[in-house]
């Protein structure tokens, strides 16, 4: 199914209606095409035809427009003159920048995290690294990591550093392009081992309630990952001549 589709939240107020009405519909329009980047409906570097999503949704270009400049805002989406918004590339050069921002600020989530987590996030952050070691055992894999897993992995301890500022930060204003550099990683086997100790590591650093520990384990785990996407985007290929439409 695409993730572009009409749906009850895309219905638009009257022609009279207040600014404040449209607010409903481009928070909705925000939410489909952001997973749609993240999940790779929209390639990288795919130009976005805001007629054609606007058709696809059936809403006017009022709220469209507001979803694009959120999207801008967020880094998912660049827009240069004569060359219309296209999906972001996530570059050697981009790849760094991002990943040392999140290491800084991740890290010092973590760190937060080993003072105010409570017990209970602690048992469920084992509990879904037992469940990914399990799977991995079931299916004869090298390791596996579901994407719900991991993303709420994360989430749980910046969410447990108790800072509503980088909760926002990193889980709302930035989690949807921390997510599409996540799904790169998932298309790495040899990346996804190492991933599940580096995670161990950090839940054990949390358990002992150390600070120091659990920021060292978090930036180390972050710094592996960013080496590992800036590897692979070197020889990746943008997407070239793509309309940025969706499939039916």
């Amino acid at each position: 199914m695409s993730a572009l589709e009409p749906g009850q939240d895309t219905e638009e107020p009257g022609r009279d209606g207040a600014a404040g009405d449209w607010q409903p519909v481009a928070d909705n329009v925000l939410e489909q095409l952001s997973r749609a980047i993240v999940q790779g409906e929209l390639a990288p570097g795919a130009k976005i035809s805001e007629p054609e999503v606007a058709r696809r949704l059936g809403i006017s270009r009022a709220p469209l427009r507001e979803a694009m400049r959120r999207l801008e805002e967020r880094k998912l989406v660049t827009r240069a003159p004569r060359l219309g918004a296209r999906v972001v590339v996530l570059s050697p050069e981009r790849i760094q920048q991002i990943f040392m921002l999140r290491e800084a600020i991740e890290g010092m989530a973590a760190r937060e995290a080993a003072s105010h987590i409570s017990d209970e996030d602690l048992g469920r952050l084992r509990a879904q690294l037992m469940q990914q070691k399990t799977r991995s055992e079931q299916i004869g894999a090298v390791a596996y990591l579901t994407r719900e897993l991991d993303t709420d992995f994360h989430a749980t301890i910046v969410r447990a550093s108790r800072n509503e500022f980088l909760v926002k930060f990193l889980c709302d204003d930035y989690g949807p392009l921390i997510e599409m550099c996540r799904q790169r990683q998932r298309s790495m086997p040899e990346r996804a081992q190492r991933a599940w100790l580096e995670h161990m590591r950090i839940v054990e650093a949390l358990e002992e309630r150390d600070p120091d520990l659990a920021e060292i384990m978090m930036r180390k785990h972050i710094a592996a990952a960013r080496r590992s996407l800036q590897a692979q985007a070197a020889t990746a290929t943008p997407a070239k001549k793509s309309r940025g439409t969706v499939r039916r």
